[in-house]
């Protein structure tokens, strides 16, 4: 039995030895996972991993002693928390030092207690000798260093240890090794060791040592080697030396003075680094630690910011105030201890309150900086310093006349309004700005009225602040700034900054003041409104045509608020009926800005669900009614009721119905849908308003063209409603669609069919009945692609399906690309087909979007390529000569669309199509490859060297180009030639400085705009300094 026992105990040792021998000898790295996953299950013990190890450990050859001790290393930093839990640490320090208290209890307790007490008496005795094996190895060979140190990280992390051993180690440490000369990995490991003893226990006498030994590195100054294999950046370097610095507030008496000294200094990176470093330490830090160094941390930031000319010092500089700040703010004070943020302020005010009044302003903004940087950090703070300087910005503001002087002083103050936005103050007399708002109103109002622009638009940001204090503004000081805004709306197009600001401005104060801008505002855009009617009726001027878009625009951007939206949305919804009763003479584009006034809105809608669902039962069966109204027939065609039937028209009822629809929930959504689908399918009309219309509503049973459009409107609804609504008559839907999709009458309806066929299909769960539509689509498609007079409706069919699925990874996906790709080939359908891959691969706005709740899988596009991309290269190798552009058109579109870093490696197989495209004569296909290489040009310089011949010549050709999109296209891939290596380019030089003189007298000004700045970056290729 017992010779059983001790094979059974031998059988997992062998194994053991078996991973040490395939670690250290056989110089695999699997083993060492495997052991640290065994000792962490209980398998093996840490002590059973050091004797399998002795050997290795003491063995002559430094490699092999190097191999063991890595090995042990990475064990222990696997499985660092099973040495020594911090409860068992302390009882057996309590033990040693003879303060355990001995109680009573029985015999099974005293068993326990005794069989965890030898057990975390032996791992006790573990770590202790282990540290001293690390010690002692500090001294061994320096390729035994790198483990060594691990190994020590590893017990750094130890949630406790023995009192000493933490010092002990790091005095071994730098006693034994020269730190500063080790490579850049292990300088790190160093740093991480001293954090994690500083974090876990503070080292009493030796604080002052420990800074000196780690504060000799500081600033880094270490730049990594190209292809350093360790991929240690200096930036982690900086960042593990600030994190030993800033470990514990000991180190503020030593280490502050020495971040002054390094923020006054010549050096750019020292003062930046110390600064940040500052920043972290202000986290640790309190009055204490930075009572006696304030003056003159305060002297050298404000130093940095009135002089530096690096804008990284100055924001550093500013950040570091700002920390110290709020260290002051936060520090907690006896009842007779002085209060250092008042001091700390007072001196601040006193070294930049005089700036602010400097007649010529020099150092304004650098003061109003560094008081902004202090404001910020706390409530305390910001009051004492708004209270200080507002008084003397108002009074700064009238001593100045020029508009400019006081743009930055209003900018100034605008900064300090939006600090008191960060502040919530439980008594509101208590707010400094209630003592100078009238000062404020009075301020900004002048600012308002103002000839300069700029000013006017200062102005209008800081009404917005203003207005979001609350309960700041006086309804008579509301009253006026709707009157400055209602002005503002009306600007002439050379004020299109401004006008745009205050429209913005009014729908943020409209959303917080609703009872205000319902009263003042809404009724002049009413009025306004019916005086532009009636211009458009007598046929006015431009003048007021364009004064009639401003007050849409105006409309759509107050209605942020529902019950403003209640007032709002029928204004704009009797306009168009305005246009359909023939009272007013309308273009398109007149029909066209309401719709894009009602998109705005319902974007505006989208947040507020009530607004929503109000717009949504509103907007739609009115929009539907005037169309439906529109597509009537009648004895004498109106010619104003036809534009609501044109392409643009409709496109933009299109992306309001869509807009209005994405955000209903499905319980409304499945409201809406019963009404709309029967309008379509059975010309149910009860729901509309005005709803006597002289005949039915048929668009798919013998309508007339009219109504076959308005599919393009049951497409916007029904392909952006939520996937788990149920569409009702789904089944009639989707067949009266399909057969609509290849009629060849009208290609606007059969394309609206098809592109709602396939939003459909999208949304479909799998199953028997998506496999039946699928069915009927596919038969659809190869009877109109044979020949007929309906082979373009059934292409269009077929690319909008393909992508429904492509979208959804569905398999027939696969079988629907390669018949599209055959296509290629048709004298016919080829340029199309071409083209048709651009579709597959961009993103739609009207159907098949994420907003519109389509499935589309993540990374479709590289599941495309992945998948696709040879199949077309092989068809272009096999293509005949008069095709080819087919195939180069759409790997081009392809690959345009294609992300780089999924392009990338693949780039030096496709390049060559790529260069081969850029002959092609077709403009699409040269503008897509343009617009593809010239990022690659970037960002695969090595690769792109060793055709730079072809590329000079394509390019300089193509800036030559008919096309100015192509020109401009391949000026700009000139220009990113210039970062492949210097060498390669320069026998180039003096042949396209010459090429380029040519388009800088290209008639067209962005043409010559691009050729200065390719010949600029040419002329300089190789210069010093370059």
């Amino acid at each position: 039995m017992a010779a059983a026992a001790a094979v059974e105990a031998a059988a997992p040792m062998g194994a053991l030895w078996g991973l040490v021998h395939d670690f250290v000898v056989g110089q695999q790295e699997g083993p060492a996972d495997q052991v640290a996953a065994d000792v962490k299950s209980g398998n093996y013990t840490v002590l059973q991993v050091v004797e399998a190890l002795g050997s290795s450990l003491e063995n002559p050859e430094p490699r092999t002693r190097a191999r063991g001790i890595q090995l042990l290393s990475q064990v222990l930093l696997h499985c660092h928390t099973l040495l020594l839990e911090k409860e068992g640490a302390e009882s057996l320090i309590g033990k040693k030092e003879g303060r355990r208290k001995k109680l009573p209890c029985t015999e099974t307790e005293q068993g326990s207690k005794a069989k965890r007490g030898n057990s975390a008496c032996h791992r006790y005795q573990l770590v202790v000798h282990l540290i001293l094996f690390y010690e002692n190895r500090l001294k061994d060979h320096h390729l035994v260093i790198p483990s060594v140190l691990q190994g020590l990280k590893a017990l750094s992390l130890c949630v406790a240890l023995p009192p000493g051993l933490a010092v002990s180690v790091l005095k071994a440490i730098f006693q034994e090794v020269h730190v500063q000369s080790l490579p850049q990995v292990d300088r790190h490991t160093v740093y991480n060791i001293i954090t994690n003893f500083m974090r876990t226990r503070e080292e009493g006498p030796f604080v002052e040592e420990l800074f000196e030994v780690t504060s000799c590195y500081f600033p880094i100054d270490f730049t990594p080697p190209p292809n350093d294999p360790h991929g240690i950046q200096r930036e982690d370097l900086i960042l593990s030396l600030r994190a030993v610095l800033a470990s514990t507030p000991r180190f503020a008496e030593f280490l502050l003075p020495l971040l002054i000294e390094k923020v006054d200094s010549e050096v750019l990176s020292a003062k930046l680094d110390s600064l940040q470093t500052l920043n972290a330490c202000c986290a640790v830090y309190g009055q204490k630690e930075l009572k006696d160094f304030l003056p003159s941390l305060w002297a050298s930031i404000r130093r940095e910011v009135f002089q530096t000319a690096s804008e990284r010092v100055e924001a550093e500089g500013l950040a570091a105030l700002h920390s110290l700040t709020a260290c002051l703010s936060r520090s907690v004070l006896r009842a007779d201890a002085e209060d250092l943020l008042d001091s700390f302020l007072s001196n601040i005010l006193q070294d930049c309150r005089h700036h602010l009044c400097e007649p010529d302003m020099k150092l304004v903004w650098p003061s109003a900086k560094l008081l902004q940087a202090a404001a910020g950090a706390s409530a305390r703070a910001c009051d004492s310093v708004t209270s200080n300087v507002l008084p003397l910005l108002l009074e700064q503001f009238h001593k100045h006349s020029q508009s400019s002087q006081r743009r930055t002083i209003l900018e100034m103050l605008l900064g300090f309004l939006k600090l008191q936005q960060k502040w919530s103050y439980e008594d509101k007399d208590q707010r400094p700005l209630n003592g100078f708002k009238d000062q404020l109103c009075s301020l900004v109002f002048m600012a308002l009225t103002d000839p300069s622009t700029q000013l006017q638009l200062v102005g209008i940001r800081t009404l917005t602040v203003l207005g979001a204090q609350p309960d700041l503004l006086s309804y008579e000081d509301l009253e006026l700034a709707v009157g400055h805004l209602y002005r503002l709306s009306f600007l002439k197009e050379d004020s299109q900054s401004c006008r745009v600001a205050a429209l913005e401005a009014s729908g943020t104060l409209a959303a917080l003041y609703p009872v205000a801008f319902s009263s003042h505002l809404v009724p002049k855009l009413a009025e306004e409104l019916r005086v532009g009617e009636s211009n458009l009726t007598n046929g006015d001027e431009p003048t007021q045509c364009s004064r009639h878009l401003c007050c849409l625009q105006a409309l759509s951007a107050v209605s942020t608020h529902p019950s403003i939206v209640k007032e709002t949305l029928p204004l704009l919804l009797q306009h168009l009926w305005q246009v359909n009763r023939g009272n007013m003479v309308a273009q398109s584009s007149d029909v066209i800005a309401v719709c894009q006034s009602l998109r705005q809105m319902a974007e505006k809608c989208q947040q507020d669900p009530e607004s929503c669902w109000y717009f949504h039962q509103t907007a739609i069966p009115c929009l539907l009614a005037l169309a439906v109204q529109a597509s009537m027939p009648e004895k004498e065609p109106s010619v104003l009721r036809k534009v609501l039937l044109e392409d643009e028209v409709l496109a933009a009822m299109v992306s309001v119905i869509g807009t209005a629809t994405t955000h209903l929930s499905p319980e409304l959504a499945a409201q809406s849908v019963t009404h709309i689908v029967p309008l379509f399918l059975d010309g149910n009309v009860s729901f509309l308003p005005e709803n006597s219309f002289p005949s039915r509503f048929q668009p798919f049973q013998d309508g007339s063209s009219g109504q076959r459009r308005l599919i393009a409107l049951l497409m916007a609804f029904v392909c952006s409603l939520p996937r788990n609504v149920e569409i009702p008559q789904l089944n009639q839907l989707m067949r009266e669609l399909l057969e609509l999709s290849c009629c060849h009458s009208c290609p606007f309806s059969s394309t609206a069919a098809a592109k709602c066929f396939a939003g459909l299909l999208n949304k479909h769960p799998a199953g028997q009945q998506l496999d039946e539509f699928l069915q009927l689509a596919v038969d659809k498609v190869e009877a109109g692609l044979g020949s007929g007079p309906c082979r373009s409706q059934a292409f269009t069919l077929l690319l909008w399906v393909t992508k429904a699925l492509v979208l959804r990874y569905h398999p027939l996906s696969s079988c629907l690309t390669a018949r599209l790709m055959g296509l290629l080939s048709d004298p016919e359908l080829g340029p199309a087909a071409a083209d048709g891959f651009s579709l597959l691969m961009s993103d739609c706005t009207d159907v098949l979007t994420r907003a519109g709740h389509a499935e589309v899988r993540i990374m479709f596009r590289q599941r495309f390529f992945t998948d696709n991309v040879p199949a077309l290269v092989q068809g272009f190798h096999a293509a005949p000569q008069d095709v080819k552009p087919n195939y180069l058109k759409g790997l081009s579109h392809v690959l345009n669309r294609l992300p780089k870093p999924v392009l990338l490696p693949e780039l030096p197989t496709l390049l060559s199509l790529l260069l081969e495209a850029l002959s092609c004569p077709d403009c699409v296909v040269q503008l897509s490859t343009l617009s593809c290489l010239q990022p690659l040009l970037l960002e695969a310089p090595q690769v792109m060297s060793l055709h730079v011949d072809t590329l000079v010549t394509k390019f300089l050709n193509l800036s030559s180009s008919p096309s100015m999109a192509v020109r401009i296209a391949a000026l700009q891939c000139m220009h990113a030639l210039t970062r492949l290596p210097t060498p390669v380019l320069l026998p180039y030089k003096p042949q396209v400085i010459r090429a380029l003189a040519k388009p800088l007298d290209d008639k067209k000004r962005l043409v010559r705009k691009e050729a200065v700045s390719a010949r600029g970056e040419w002329f300089l290729l190789g210069s010093p300094g370059s």
